[in-house]
């Protein structure tokens, strides 16, 4: 640091010091104010010049209409991204909590018109048949074309449920598939199944 010569003292640092006039109350409030940042006047008044320089503020009026305009900026962007996180929880409810909701109250529905519950049937474990030389009844061609005709069709409806089985990774929780059908399909293949 150097040191520069005032009034034939010496002191240190880069500048000068300077006097300013001011009211007595306004020093007073000034001191007060620089103690609750344990720095120098000067350094307090030189943060406080720069602040308002650096964010283009005018203490007489237009400082509070810029910090006003810069809230209300603010307040329009979060308000923004509150509606984007809104229209995100719609979409879920829409695509994933609804369906399935609606899928269990139909699974429960169906449950409830049964009334009973479905009965295990013991496992019978058949025995060992040595007759498999001997001649068998045989099913009628016709018959036979039919049972795979019936099959490849059972085949084709199931490829094409297949085809609309969707797998989905939420962000929260175990992945799992979705069934892209409508109800009425939904109701339909439950009747063939029976």
């Amino acid at each position: 640091m150097e040191k520069q010569s005032t009034n034939g003292r010496t002191k240190r640092g880069t500048g000068g010091y300077s006097n300013i006039t001011v009211k007595k109350e306004t020093a007073t409030r000034f001191r007060n104010y620089s103690k609750r940042f344990n720095k120098s006047h000067s350094e307090v008044l030189d943060g406080m010049v720069q602040y308002f320089k650096e964010n283009q503020l005018d203490p007489f009026g237009e400082g509070t209409k810029i910090i006003l305009d810069s809230i209300k900026k603010l307040e329009r962007q979060m308000m923004k991204k509150f509606d984007r996180i809104i229209a995100i929880i719609k979409n879920m409810e829409k695509t994933s909590i609804r369906p399935t909701y609606e899928m269990m109250l139909i699974l429960y529905e169906a449950y409830v018109k049964d009334g009973k519950r479905p009965r295990q049937e013991p496992v019978q474990i058949q025995e060992e048949r040595m007759d498999f030389l001997e001649p068998r009844n045989t099913v009628p061609k016709v018959d036979h074309e039919r049972i795979l005709r019936e099959f490849e069709s059972y085949k084709k409806r199931c490829n094409e449920m297949l085809h609309n089985v969707e797998k989905i990774e939420p962000m929260m929780g175990k992945p799992y598939l979705k069934i892209n059908m409508d109800i009425g399909e939904f109701e339909k293949l439950k009747y063939h199944l029976r």
